[in-house]
């Protein structure tokens, strides 16, 4: 019933200074900042496809699965924006189980923080310089933010994390887009009071500062699907779905109305070989009305080198998942060069 003091923590400048962002890198993120920007804006017509691991557990098989996707990018970036997951952080429910490289760079060792956040600075890092990508993670601690602000593309706010204010308030001065899940249960006016909230300009308390925001105004919907209260999994990413949550933007005073719809999780009913389908379904709503085609900008896809997930364990397969279970390399190709033909 105690706290424990492990470790001194550096401080974000130490941290940026031993593991600096080079200039040549910086215009690679600035150049992307400004195209997502502008899907968000209207004025690029590109579909958004956030892919990648559950969870990023150790660097090489994450770089391998990136520079794969680098490869199809160059066939397909007239048509899609392409943003890998390098989610550092996982939330446990119950508090349980595999946290994340920013707990564990190594899954089998023990938690060691200091290492974990040098180890995912330096992933993040060298997939700008081997790939090209800067990458979308969540935002689990706001703490932890300015450790990685200077190098992310996207960051998303879970269903758990949505309705904390401190969450909220830190999104609104975030410089790049920040997606809001809906929460677990389903509610979407609590999805939209963290946009409104995420959009507005505050002052708080953050990074040892009393500081003021300007707002963000990229903040938007996720749509992840939902849990009822006898805990089966519902969905939200239908057409009905979609218009409702696009009549929730319109009846209020949102900048840049935009919807991601999250194809894994409660939508999928954690069925990760569906995401193919509700990818379809969704480029097909968009294609049957015009309000749906300016709304929906893009799609959250969990995927890996190899399809499902494993326990942790000495005799771990090579790029697969050891959180939830991921679409394989194989039907990810598939789906991407389907994607840029039906968009």
């Amino acid at each position: 019933m105690s706290f424990t003091r492990i470790r001194k923590m550096p401080t974000v400048e130490e941290v940026l200074d031993a593991l600096p962002l080079p200039e040549e890198l910086q215009k690679i993120r600035l150049e992307r900042d400004r195209e997502l920007k502008d899907i968000f804006e209207g004025k690029d017509s590109r579909f958004i496809v956030i892919i990648g691991p559950c969870s990023a557990d150790s660097e090489e098989p994450v770089l391998d699965y990136l520079s794969r996707l680098a490869k199809i990018n160059e066939e397909v970036k007239d048509k899609l924006f392409i943003i890998p997951r390098i989610y550092t952080a996982k939330p446990r429910t119950t508090g349980e189980g595999y946290k994340g490289l920013m707990h564990q760079p190594d899954p089998e060792k023990q938690a060691n923080l200091l290492e974990g956040i040098l180890a995912l600075r330096r992933l993040h890092i060298k997939a700008i310089r081997e790939t090209h990508f800067t990458a979308a993670d969540e935002m689990l601690y706001p703490a932890n933010l300015p450790f990685v602000d200077d190098i992310l593309a996207y960051i998303a706010v879970g269903a758990r994390s949505v309705e904390n204010q401190q969450h909220r308030l830190t999104s609104s001065g975030i410089s790049v887009p920040v997606g809001m899940k809906n929460p677990t249960s389903g509610d979407l006016s609590v999805m939209f009071n963290s946009i409104k909230a995420a959009q507005a300009s505050h002052e708080f308390v953050y990074s040892g500062y009393e500081v003021s925001t300007s707002g963000n105004p990229y903040a938007h919907a996720i749509l992840r699907g939902y849990t009822s209260k006898h805990g089966n999994s519902l969905q939200n990413y239908h057409y009905e779905d979609l218009i409702l949550t696009a009549n929730m933007y319109a009846k209020g005073s949102y900048q840049n109305p935009a919807i991601i719809v999250d194809t894994n999780h409660s939508n999928s009913g954690k069925q990760y070989k569906e995401q193919p389908r509700i990818v379809s379904e969704i480029l097909h709503s968009r294609r049957c009305n015009i309000v749906l085609k300016n709304a929906v900008k893009g799609v959250m896809i969990e995927s890996y080198i190899e399809e499902g997930n494993q326990p942790i364990s000495h005799n771990h397969v090579y790029g697969k998942s050891i959180t939830d279970a991921c679409l394989g390399w194989s039907d990810t190709e598939k789906l991407l060069y389907k994607m840029a033909e039906e968009t």
